[in-house]
């Protein structure tokens, strides 16, 4: 599929994912990753677009760089193709309880889906908890204001290992 046939989301908005939902208040609280629901699921991602940058791997050790998949709208953290990332990005990761227990760790440390995992409540920022998808902007933790470049503007990912204390 070419780019040009892509149809890109631009009218989105981060907020419209957390109204009219129908779910359980707290649901990360009592349920496993594996008891939620798919809404439940998608909820639980904070927005931050932390997955969505190239990472290198080497020795058994994941590095993550500063340059983002060239789907992602880093000012809003989301993905342009999202309901095709998969037929579009052969090596989209889809995010699923296999990625999070993957060893070595390529999610960032504050993920929703580790914390939750790991037997953690969410952090205060998290728009679960402040009703708000911009919390996550606001609290500083997501790519939003950071010095990332897109994928397509890399001509060696080496020069582009970042060491951000959140990831």
């Amino acid at each position: 599929m070419a780019q040009d046939d892509i149809k890109l989301k631009k009218a989105y908005s981060p907020q419209s994912r957390f109204k009219n939902q129908n779910v359980e208040p707290e649901f990360w609280r009592h349920k496993k990753l594996e008891e939620m629901n798919k809404t439940e699921w998608e909820l639980l991602c904070d927005g931050c677009g932390k997955c969505c940058l190239n990472k290198l791997e080497y020795k058994g050790k994941i590095y993550f760089t500063n340059a983002h998949c060239r789907f992602l709208n880093p000012k809003n953290c989301l993905c342009r193709i999202y309901q095709n990332r998969f037929e579009v990005v052969k090596d989209c990761r889809d995010i699923d309880l296999k990625a999070i227990r993957e060893k070595p760790r390529w999610l960032p440390k504050t993920c929703a889906y580790l914390l939750i995992d790991e037997g953690n409540d969410l952090p205060p920022w998290h728009p679960l908890i402040t009703g708000k998808a911009s919390s996550v902007f606001d609290a500083g933790v997501s790519l939003k204001n950071r010095p990332v470049i897109s994928e397509s503007e890399v001509k060696d990912y080496e020069d582009h290992i970042v060491d951000w204390q959140d990831l």
